[in-house]
């Protein structure tokens, strides 16, 4: 009886603890539901917006204004200039006039003398950019036969073979992939060794020190923009100490523009039936020393004995890797994906995923602790569909683009795009660039392309936007870092090269539905600012790794709302006000440009005198690949650009995800 009323009394001890605490949480409730209101004033989704006000016309009048970058030609005006630079000349001539007449890049960027990383990176960028415009200009060779540089079609054997070494292995694959070809790597993995890691230690695991087997396959993509990392198409982690699991483990992924996706991991367990790549199984089962059979299998398996039910024999491997053991590893691709073999003896399988082909796969790299005795590529392709201009560019009259009106349109996209990446604007001219708003002049879009360190690179370039006419060069070196200066000059496009009453950014690896992006658009109301896209809420800054932001770039411990950066829109009065803050100096530059985006929006929001911007997020604004019924589809390679392009044609906006 005194254990029953003491246990009683302890239980409305924690009732009455839990009533008092009930109010604290509703106010807290309250307070943060009060926040986000405040923050985000105006955000809607597709059905709670405002429908669109009549009146908003007489506004447009104020989208008439023209800047001094590229004033729209007139009558004999234009023929001289259509002669002197075709298409591209205007444009980064100027830019390059007013960089020098602003006394260089010193008076530039850092006009107080402090100089932040990002400006001397920009400094750097805007001189080396120049010297490279003039070799471009200057360059007379052959730039059809650029990419032979890289390697021709004369350089792709069908096979190859390498001896190891104690560091990394490297090899180059110059065509790539194709189906049926395999890799194989002959190598011992090395014993473990200790390493210190500090989070273990904060947390009060030990000293901090876990011994640590493991090495990395890679095969990479080397078709990468200054500044980014090559792209891993395969990367195949076995990890012989395991990790946070603590168990043999076989990590399988990629990274695509500097982003990794999901991890497939491989722990002893099999996959499912239904989930095979090819027909093989994702997962192969080995031995695992922590499994121990359960009461319920105990018994099933005397049953069946009892009922003379004959039991299947079942091989049991162990974990294909060994310290100090020598291994026979081949990687061999398929249709569907990658089919890794260890000893003769499949392991498992990873499947193609958005953004690749085979061909991408010039490149293989092994890392880590594990001794590289000889390595056999067979079966390789004979020729890259890349490697001539003119089997990616086609250079036919229906694929130029319309000059600029000079009349007002809906809607200026602005398409990112790195300097060699021909197949990419080549893939765009050919699919959603051929929706009528664009075809008819009522949306007009342009690729923003920086130069490259190659002036066989750049002059191929240029070669291609005297052409085309659809490319605005922008006179710095590349680099992942300096992406946030295309963003602002696409503001700067949007509202003084043409009057638009909208302005969208995306990659040159996004195709965009335009006649469903056209259709949201027209149902907001026109008379307030814009900000659309996929958006990020209350989003934490990393303090560390690669992608780690200091306190001193942004002290805070949110980032402001911002839209995910692979397409987004907004209206012609926030890019109006990004470009006049960029020209009195005034535009805070930070190094992630979606961020940056953000940044100035609310900067926009916060100080101007008209009414609040209309923040809307979407989700079919698609962030990692595709989804069906999407508005923009990221990571799409030129293969699945075509596809999508040929669905929409049949009325089915459906993705593509293969190779």
């Amino acid at each position: 009886m005194k254990r029953a009323r003491s246990s009683e009394a302890f239980l409305g001890g924690r009732v009455r603890a839990r009533r008092r605490l009930a109010p604290l949480l509703a106010l807290a409730a309250f307070a943060y539901l009060l926040f986000v209101s405040v923050k985000l004033a105006g955000l809607g989704g597709w059905d709670d917006v405002s429908p669109p006000d009549a009146t908003s016309t007489a506004s447009r009048d104020s989208l008439l204004h023209r800047g001094p970058l590229e004033p729209a030609p007139r009558g004999r005006r234009a023929a001289a200039a259509a002669t002197v630079a075709a298409g591209y000349g205007r444009i980064t001539g100027e830019i390059l006039r007013r960089h020098e007449a602003l006394g260089g890049s010193r008076r530039r960027w850092g006009l107080r003398g402090n100089f932040s990383e990002l400006e001397r990176m920009a400094a750097e960028a805007w001189a080396r950019g120049a010297e490279a415009w003039e070799e471009a200009a200057a360059f007379s060779g052959d730039v059809d036969s650029i990419l032979s540089g890289d390697g021709g079609s004369g350089d792709c054997p069908g096979s190859l073979a390498l001896g190891g070494g104690e560091r990394e292995t490297a090899a180059l694959l110059p065509c790539g992939l194709a189906v049926g070809s395999a890799v194989t790597l002959v190598g011992t993995a090395r014993a473990a060794r200790a390493e210190y890691v500090e989070a273990l230690e904060r947390s009060g695991n030990g000293n901090g020190t876990v011994m640590v087997a493991q090495f990395a396959v890679e095969l990479r993509g080397l078709r990468a923009s200054g500044g980014e990392d090559p792209p891993r198409i395969l990367h195949l982690n076995p990890r012989l100490q395991g990790d946070w699991s603590r168990r043999p483990v076989l990590e399988m992924n990629t990274c695509f523009r500097m982003q990794w996706g999901k991890a497939q991991r491989c722990d002893g367990y099999p996959s499912k039936d239904d989930d095979r790549v090819d027909g093989f199984p994702k997962c192969e089962k080995w031995e695992r020393r922590d499994t121990v059979d359960s009461k319920e299998m105990k018994s099933a398996s005397w049953f069946n004995r009892f009922i003379g039910r004959a039991k299947k024999p079942e091989m049991s491997w162990p974990y294909p890797f060994l310290e100090g053991k020598m291994f026979v590893l081949t990687i061999q691709a398929g249709v569907e994906g990658y089919h890794i073999n260890v000893g003769g003896r499949h392991v498992a399988s990873f499947p193609h995923r958005m953004g690749f082909t085979l061909e991408d796969a010039t490149g293989l790299a092994v890392t880590g602790g594990v001794d590289v005795h000889s390595v056999y590529a067979t079966s390789l392709p004979k020729a890259h569909p890349s490697f001539s201009l003119q089997n990616v560019l086609e250079m036919s009259d229906k694929w130029k683009a319309r000059p600029v009106p000079e009349e007002p349109i809906q809607l200026f996209i602005g398409i990112l795009s790195a300097t060699n990446h021909f197949a990419e604007r080549m893939a765009i001219r050919k699919t959603w660039m051929q929706f009528p708003a664009i075809q008819l002049g009522n949306v007009i879009a342009r690729f923003f392309v920086a130069l490259s360190h190659r002036k066989e690179i750049n002059a191929a370039l240029k070669k291609e936007a005297e052409y085309f006419g659809d490319i605005v060069i922008l006179p710095f070196i590349d680099r992942y870092e300096l992406v946030v200066l295309k963003t602002v000059a696409i503001c700067q496009y949007g509202v003084q090269n043409v009057t638009a009453e909208y302005i969208m950014k995306c990659d040159d690896d996004t195709f965009v539905r335009l006649d469903t992006v056209l259709q949201q658009i027209s149902t907001f109301n026109r008379t307030l600012p814009l900000y659309l896209g996929n958006l990020n809420l209350l989003h934490r800054p990393l303090r560390y790794g690669k992608w780690a932001v200091t306190f001193e770039e942004w002290p805070e411990l949110v980032y402001p709302p911002y839209a995910n950066g692979p397409g987004y829109v907004l209206s012609a009065n926030i890019a109006r006000d990004i470009a006049s803050r960029h020209a009195n100096q005034s535009l805070r530059l930070f190094k992630m440009e979606d961020v940056s985006m953000g940044m100035w929006v609310e900067d926009y929001n916060t100080t101007t005198t008209s009414a609040p911007v209309q923040y809307v997020h979407s989700w079919r604004f698609c962030q990692y690949g595709c989804v069906d019924n999407y508005f923009t589809a990221h990571y799409q390679s030129p293969r699945q650009m075509l596809c999508l392009w040929e669905k929409l044609s049949l009325g089915r906006p459906q993705c593509c995800n293969y190779r």
